[in-house]
């Protein structure tokens, strides 16, 4: 971690990041016309490479409507067959750096019938179904407890602003619970239908560790999903990771006005 944090911070001087984004599969433009410092992944010991689509796999520095801001632009996952503990381990750097809010977000398939692709939900609360928690091992105690409370990993407060700043836009905005699977596969439509009944209005495979470790390290979080697809099962389709993309690319410039109105009133 100290080799990491040294690294970075010869990179960004005395910038001192305040608020984080992690951008999912498709939302990473939002991050390209940030003026600043980038840093590749695979420049930074002690990180991990990304290697799906859509995810360019930097860090970028800089200032958000006046807020000094440390942007994901695109994550790695779990199903890559990295270790759990290198899935959250940005978030660890976030919160070293000096990161006490973090905007988490991903493309995730509706497992709620009344939901649409191109549909934003902002997430009231998760499942963790990856089968795997990534506070397991030894406690870091100047990160947070070993025993974490998980009753509002996601700030209401922030949740009600994106809600009225989404509306304000016109945007079509969801609230709903985010469930999470360790993929790469898809899920079946059996699965989907066991999620439905368990209370998930979305899935995903993603989001969960690290909101589950921003909690821990007492960081503010918000997390939204965009609905890329619907999940098996819903509608006689097959599903593909480019639907999700191209769906994704199709909202992009509404998710980006969301987050911006987000930022701006933070």
């Amino acid at each position: 971690m100290k080799e990491t944090i040294d690294y970075i911070q010869n990179k960004i001087k005395t910038f001192k990041p305040k608020l984080g984004i992690i951008l999912g599969s498709g939302l990473g433009d939002f991050a390209d016309n940030i003026e600043g410092v980038r840093i590749k992944y695979s420049d930074i010991p002690g990180f991990e490479t990304s290697t799906v689509a859509g995810h360019k796999g930097q860090l970028v520095f800089g200032e958000v409507f006046g807020k000094n801001t440390v942007i994901m632009q695109g994550r790695y996952h779990f199903y890559e067959g990295y270790h759990i503990s290198r899935i959250v381990y940005p978030v660890k750097v976030m919160k070293k750096l000096g990161v006490d809010t973090l905007i988490i977000t991903n493309a995730a398939g509706s497992v709620n019938k009344k939901y649409n692709a191109g549909d934003l939900m902002i997430i009231t609360d998760h499942i963790n179904l990856m089968g795997v928690n990534p506070l397991i091992g030894e406690n870091d105690s100047s990160l947070g407890d070993r025993f974490p409370d998980m009753s509002e990993i996601y700030d209401h407060t922030l949740a009600a602003l994106a809600q009225k700043k989404g509306k304000e836009l016109g945007l079509s905005m969801r609230k709903g619970v985010y469930a999470a699977m360790s993929g790469p596969s898809y899920e079946t439509p059996a699965e989907i239908n066991m999620l439905r009944i368990v209370g998930a209005d979305a899935v995903g495979m993603s989001t969960v560790p690290e909101a589950l470790v921003a909690n821990y390290c007492s960081m503010r979080v918000l997390g939204i999903s965009c609905i890329t697809n619907s999940a098996a099962g819903v509608h006689p389709s097959r599903l593909c990771h480019s639907e999700v993309v191209e769906t994704a690319e199709k909202i992009k410039d509404s998710f980006m006005n969301l987050l911006m109105a987000v930022i701006e009133n933070i």
